[in-house]
């Protein structure tokens, strides 16, 4: 063992830079380095030792004996450990207060290293801003096709609008927060600008629609199944009527404002975003027997089947967790709980969303139809459709609800290039009965609705750049899903078109609150 001429400090024989001071280790006759110099040579070795280059033109590049320019510093193995031993040394150096605070935030050493090296996403706490879909719609001939445009609904931080808890003294902890919300919508088409009600009401009907010159059309119904009516949730309605073939644009301008919030209560959760402080974790997570006991069961009803959406032969069920391969990685992750965790609902939802990160990737090229969540598993890849899809297989093995919701992903500074189509999800989580009876909370109202988006690490997460368009009602055909997928209603003969569909941010973004990181590496529990 020989010593870093700079700081003394232990270097090992083969370290070219001191992990101490984080200088390059010169050649020459010091300590160790001597010695491995005289052995490398008797044994007619080259010289392999490193000298600093004449004019670096950046830190961490050495010359090595051919005379070549290297850049060790980005060598994995020597960041990884330079950065990891300045993080232990920083934590040793802390006053036993300051461990104390450490280890009741992030669990050990180990996880507290993994908290400065992970990668994060960074997100804007408020956003307000004018998201417009972009629809090209061409004609090769005669025809007049109806595309079905779902007006925003306005999300709160309880799906059922009303507070997350309900106390034995009859009152309720505080209005809900809202999400996401619609200030303006405009529907822009044929030269003429419609400005249409936030939440589509009042209706107005087909017979009452908005013609344009050339003959196209425009209303916003109610929801209902007849002909003219909005299939799936309210919606502006666009017939295009064509004489030949021709082509026309429409643009749905959506003024928004958004929220982030958290249903999780952690110490990596920001302080500055909502809902921590009702929110779970796995100290306070209740049992998967405890589920049917919160909402009167409805959730574990409505979306806690072990099959769903049979999308017929050679696609099977999107989620299936009676299959093998799904049941087989539940138990595993099950497996990996500390003693004593097997039936906390928390620590099993967060542990599959912690293996799905460790061992599925994310494709860019996901085939058509969607891969099941069986299928997902299997590839070790999928997009976000897949893996929600397999996420929810797993979750439904033990029986706690998963639902969709689907809009458009953002990225964190909302750029016209980082719009996409995008589907994530909801869960269902039960506070446990002791937490629940400290604060006279009804059992049947204690439990969390919370949103989870997996391939972008969004635990119980909600933020400003997800924007929704519709979250999944209960429709065990899949017929729902697939009228939001396909949101044209049927077309007169012989319905040759194409239509394509982009966004584009508008004008300027306006951030409040500040931004925030959310960092991507597994919860210790």
């Amino acid at each position: 063992m020989g010593a870093c001429p700079y700081c003394r400090s232990a270097s090992l024989p083969g370290d070219t830079i001191c992990y101490s001071c984080g200088r390059v280790l010169p050649k020459g006759d010091r300590g160790s380095y001597r010695l491995e110099q005289q052995f490398s040579k008797s044994k007619g070795n080259k010289d392999t030792t490193y000298k600093m280059a004449a004019k670096p033109s950046q830190r961490g590049v050495v010359q090595t004996h051919t005379g070549r320019q290297r850049n060790i510093m980005k060598r994995r193995k020597n960041r990884f450990r330079s950065l990891a031993m300045l993080g232990l040394v920083a934590f040793i150096m802390l006053s036993p207060q300051a461990q104390e605070a450490v280890f009741g935030e992030f669990g050990g050493v180990e996880e507290f290293l993994q908290s400065q090296l992970a990668p994060y996403h960074v997100y804007p706490n408020e956003a307000t801003y004018t998201l417009s879909k972009i629809y090209d719609l061409t004609t090769n001939g005669p025809s007049s096709q109806t595309e079905n445009i779902l007006i925003p609904p306005t999300v709160q931080s309880t799906l059922l609008g009303a507070s997350s808890f309900a106390y034995t003294d009859g009152t309720d902890e505080a209005t809900p927060t809202v999400l996401q919300q619609t200030l303006q919508i405009t529907l822009s088409i044929d030269g003429q600008d419609i400005n249409v009600p936030l939440d589509g009401m009042p209706d107005r009907p087909f017979s009452n629609a908005i013609t344009t010159p050339s003959g196209h059309e425009v209303w916003w119904p109610q929801v209902g199944d007849d002909e003219g009516e909005c299939p799936l949730a309210k919606c502006i309605k666009v017939r295009t009527n064509f004489q030949s073939s021709g082509d026309v644009r429409y643009t749905l301008n959506l003024h928004m404002q958004s929220v982030s919030y958290s249903w999780w209560d952690d110490g990596r959760v920001d302080a500055r975003i909502a809902g921590k402080e009702t929110g779970i974790n796995a100290e306070n997570s209740g049992t998967f027997s405890d589920i049917a006991q919160r909402g009167n069961g409805v959730r574990q009803g409505e979306f806690g089947s072990s099959l769903w959406y049979d999308r017929g032969p050679g696609a099977g069920f999107a989620i299936n967790a009676q299959d093998a391969i799904v049941m087989a990685t539940a138990d595993t992750i099950a497996s990996t709980l500390p003693e004593g965790s097997s039936e906390n609902a928390y620590a099993f939802s967060r542990a599959t969303f912690d293996y799905l990160h460790a061992y599925v990737s994310y494709d860019r090229e996901a085939p058509s139809p969607a891969r099941s969540g069986p299928a997902c598993l299997a590839a070790g890849t999928g997009d976000c459709d897949e893996q929600t899809n397999a996420f929810f297989s797993i979750l439904r093995t033990r029986g706690v609800p998963g639902w969709y919701a689907f809009g458009v992903l953002g990225d964190p500074f909302f750029s016209n290039e980082g719009w996409e189509a995008h589907a994530w999800g909801y869960i269902q989580l039960p506070l446990k009965d002791s937490w629940c009876e400290e604060r006279n909370i009804i059992l049947q109202t204690c439990f969390v609705e919370a949103q989870v988006d997996v391939v972008n690490n969004k635990w119980l997460l909600s933020t400003p750049t997800a924007y929704l368009d519709w979250v999944e009602e209960v429709d065990q055909s899949g017929s729902l899903v697939n009228r939001y997928y396909y949101p044209f209603d049927s077309c007169s003969q012989p319905c040759d078109f194409d239509r394509d569909k982009s966004y584009e941010t508008v004008g300027a973004v306006e951030l409040n609150g500040g931004t925030y990181k959310v960092k991507m590496y597994p919860e210790v529990m």
